[in-house]
């Protein structure tokens, strides 16, 4: 069963496919071919074979027709199997689309980083060395303007680093890819703030709760599209509470993405706090651990 970091790290590489072939490109340092487009390919990499190979990812580099596949797989522990197996993903897919194969491994740690690039010798003077990128390798994106202009490489970042012994480096990372995911639609922001929330360290998450948010430019951001949205939803409303009942109307769709279906203490509580108390509760939910924490129902 894939672990909750194997699907994320997958996740983000599916979601943005050009984001693969720029790590290779920038932080590897790996030559690819000229290219203007990337496009995802059936990882299914098996021929007229009893048994089933199906790679992580696999990417094509396009040129009005493919003139690379690169073959991701993020691999979290040594797994000597898959010596055997890459050798089989690389052959058939090159064999399918006729053009240059890599093979990219995304390590969980130093220690699989450096077993997965061992040479894999396949007979004779045929090898596969395969390109690895350790979590350690992924850039630290500090810079907000940087994570704008790339949501998922900002939230690896954050995954990569969150719990780095310089808690204020985790802490500004994953504020830069917290701001970065703002702008994206409602589902992939609930998930990318999951995915940097829980791979803070225990340090890290405390000084986000214990921050002076008016010192943040992405917190006060937040609150001023927090504010924004419930007026415009109390105008809606057209009575005089509707500011009030716009703002709950907010935070319950907020800590639904954010934790799911709300208890009836949860919603009573919301349906009777005070503007007031929506916006501190607007605030919790950046850093609260449930929807009890974000409310103080504790």
């Amino acid at each position: 069963m894939p672990s909750q970091l194997h699907e994320a790290l997958l996740l983000l590489l599916r979601n943005r496919p050009a984001l693969a072939p720029e790590l290779l490109r920038d932080t590897l340092q790996c030559e690819l071919p000229a290219y203007t487009d990337v496009r995802i390919h059936s990882a299914d990499l098996t021929e007229l074979q009893p048994a089933e190979y199906r790679a992580d990812l696999v990417l094509l580099l396009l040129d009005g027709e493919p003139v690379m596949g690169i073959v991701v797989e993020v691999q979290l522990s040594r797994d000597d199997r898959k010596q055997f197996v890459w050798p089989v993903y690389v052959a058939n897919l090159r064999a399918q689309i006729k053009c240059p194969v890599c093979l990219l491994v995304v390590a969980g740690d130093a220690a699989v980083a450096r077993w997965a690039a061992r040479p894999i010798y396949i007979g004779g003077d045929h090898r596969l060395v395969p390109w690895v990128l350790g979590l350690q390798g992924i850039p630290e994106i500090t810079d907000p303007q940087q994570a704008q202009a790339d949501p998922e490489l900002a939230v690896l970042s954050a995954i990569a680093h969150g719990d780095d012994a310089d808690t204020a480096k985790s802490v500004k990372i994953a504020l830069a890819a917290e701001m970065a995911s703002r702008g994206l639609d409602p589902d992939r922001l609930t998930l990318y703030f999951d995915l940097i929330m829980t791979s803070l360290s225990g340090a890290a998450r405390r000084e986000l709760q214990t921050m002076d948010r008016a010192k943040y430019q992405y917190q006060s951001d937040f609150a001023k599209r927090y504010v924004a949205e419930g007026k415009a939803e109390g105008r809606l409303e057209g009575q005089a509470d509707g500011q009030r009942a716009g703002k709950a109307s907010l935070v319950v769709r907020l800590l639904t993405l954010r934790f799911g279906p709300l208890s009836d203490d949860v919603q009573t509580c919301i349906s009777q706090s005070s503007v007031v108390e929506l916006d501190a509760i607007g605030e919790r939910l950046l850093t609260a651990a449930s929807a009890e924490d974000a409310l103080n129902l504790h």
